[in-house]
């Protein structure tokens, strides 16, 4: 049986033409470094950002609906910095105490994508 060992990345889907604006977001404004795509794949659009060990893939999706509720969680040194680099964005910051002894935040990427934002 093989066990698994890590999560890789997770995609979230984004309509056709939205790639400047989701760079814009994960790298201009979260800091994530984009990841070049491989060339067999760059024809389809969307982008690709490094989040630690993980990835998350922007990838076209004709049909396109935001996640509201599934979305990806970032881990960050510091939570309360990266809030108000978001709301100097222009980005909605929605604080969750719901876990206790977890500091998290919750927003949307410039394509209606739930992020959530927690402290490492």
């Amino acid at each position: 049986m093989t066990s698994v060992r890590g999560l890789h990345h997770v995609q979230v889907a984004c309509p056709a033409g939205s790639e400047e604006r989701l760079r814009a977001f994960y790298s201009g404004v979260l800091g994530l470094t984009e990841i070049e795509k491989p060339p067999a794949l760059r024809a389809r659009g969307g982008c690709w950002f490094r989040a630690g060990v993980a990835q998350i893939h922007c990838g076209v999706e004709e049909d396109f609906r935001p996640a509201c509720k599934a979305h990806p969680c970032l881990l960050v040194e510091d939570v309360d910095a990266l809030a108000g680099v978001v709301a100097d964005a222009g980005g909605a910051v929605r604080w969750d105490q719901n876990i206790e002894g977890v500091r998290r935040f919750h927003t949307d990427d410039p394509v209606g994508n739930r992020i959530e934002i927690q402290q490492a």
